[in-house]
């Protein structure tokens, strides 16, 4: 018996979030909206992404103790996220720096702060987390040698869930424990390498397969996203939305894939429920706020 669907080992940030109608060129300024503080991070987006859909969601991470320490502290224990994973000190909190245009799209610059001091004796620490997870879901906001820590303690019979952001060429170590690797079409790309010229998402899923990963799922924005496995690759439509800010659409997309995983649904069902995840939460501002309960989507 598992005591949590998801243990999410990942970053945890503030999220300093300015509107902007158009970005700057080079040497140019604009002027944006008043500043917004959101607690963010891709570990902490999907710990509250996933607690707020139901999953019995624990958190792995490390924060500075400081003001915004605290405000992503209050934000997890307010979705119903397990806290007793996240080490606090050592450095200042992370610190995201994000614009969202008028098409609400996002560009983000992430501070790494705490984030970088999550080392693999932490991770060794949390082992009677990583007993109790069905499914153990991680991101590339944290030391590269913290999430293959991850990987070397995921008990028997547990899943990994990995989305490699921001992204970089990949141990095989890392890659054939991923089940799924999650990625979009630019992380896609960087970890496939410069010399693979397709334009073909299904070419991308194909070849990312067959560097390890047990499977593969592609997001396509728009245009839904792929499904990869031994059986073949499988098309996900996407849900139709009026998009306002697509911060955090990633990072629900990912937990509401690893909740489903963790109730055994195939990974078609799984991907094409975090489809209608991610939909949802790109309707609204910010990224927690933005996240849906399984009531929302279910009316979506």
């Amino acid at each position: 018996m598992y005591d949590y669907d998801l243990l999410v080992v990942g970053s945890a940030n503030a999220d300093l979030v300015i509107g902007i109608e158009r970005r700057p060129g080079v040497g140019e300024t604009v002027l944006g909206s008043d500043l917004a503080v959101h607690p963010g991070g891709k570990g902490a987006n999907q710990a509250v992404a996933a607690a707020r859909l139901g999953a019995r969601t624990a958190l792995l991470a490390r924060v500075g103790d400081d003001a915004y320490g605290q405000l992503l502290l209050d934000s997890q224990r307010a979705a119903g996220v397990d806290t007793a994973g996240v080490l606090v000190g050592g450095e200042p909190t992370g610190v995201a720096l994000i614009t969202v245009d008028s098409s609400g799209d996002n560009s983000i610059v992430v501070s790494p702060g705490a984030n970088r001091r999550l080392m693999p004796k932490d991770i060794r620490a949390a082992a009677g987390l990583f007993r109790v997870a069905r499914v153990v879901s991680a991101q590339l906001e944290i030391p590269l040698e913290a999430v293959v820590e991850v990987i070397r303690n995921l008990a028997p019979g547990s899943r990994f869930v990995f989305n490699p952001s921001p992204p970089r060429p990949l141990l095989a170590e890392i890659l054939v424990a991923c089940d799924p690797l999650i990625v979009n079409e630019h992380e896609a790309k960087v970890i496939l390498g410069d010399t693979y010229a397709s334009v073909e998402p299904e070419d991308w899923a194909r070849a990312l397969l067959a560097m390890g990963p047990k499977s593969v799922v592609v997001t396509l924005g728009s245009r839904g996203a792929l499904a990869a496995s031994s059986a073949g690759v499988q098309r996900i439509p996407s849900v139709k939305v009026k998009a306002v800010d697509t911060t955090g659409a990633g990072d629900s997309f990912t937990a509401a894939l690893a909740w489903k995983l963790s109730a055994d649904a195939t990974l078609a069902e799984a991907a094409a429920y975090a489809a209608r995840v991610g939909a949802a939460a790109v309707t609204k501002r910010g990224a927690q706020e933005s996240f849906p309960t399984a009531q929302e989507v279910a009316a979506l």
